[in-house]
């Protein structure tokens, strides 16, 4: 299975020039737990739940006061839609992240995170089992 048939491709993102403020309201608003930083459209950053709360905790001010792109994570990790899904699950597990942006050149097409993976599960598992299941009838067909 590949990225590309589990991403999202609806990604919420938000302008670099904003605050962390205006990204969690949107946050909110559409009810998800992170947003991509952008510039011109191109992905620059992540802003996760996680950040926001270390922004207002480490920097002791309003959030307000913090622009989106001095909290949001940096160097952004991101994906192409052709690459499997194990591969996905390994880049996420190796740099502790739970969301990957999908991009093609520098262009935005969708977001990958460990939910999208988890509520598939059942999705692998089948997949699995129907490559078993073509495996052993080749092998009985060449005997």
């Amino acid at each position: 299975m590949l990225v590309r048939d589990l991403m999202t491709r609806e990604v919420v993102t938000c302008d670099a020039g904003v605050t962390v403020r205006d990204a969690a309201k949107r946050m909110l608003d559409t009810g998800i737990g992170s947003v991509l930083i952008t510039k011109d459209g191109t992905p620059l950053a992540i802003l996760t739940e996680t950040d926001i709360v270390r922004a207002g905790v480490v920097t002791g001010r309003a959030l307000d006061d913090v622009p989106v792109d001095k909290a949001a994570s940096h160097p952004l990790q991101t994906i192409a839609p052709d690459v499997t899904i194990r591969s996905a699950v390994k880049r996420m597990n190796d740099g502790g992240i739970k969301k990957l942006p999908v991009v093609t050149d520098t262009e935005l097409v969708g977001i990958v995170t460990h939910g999208d993976i988890v509520a598939h599960y059942s999705d692998f598992v089948r997949e699995a089992h129907q490559l078993d299941a073509s495996a052993s009838q080749w092998e009985s067909d060449r005997s």
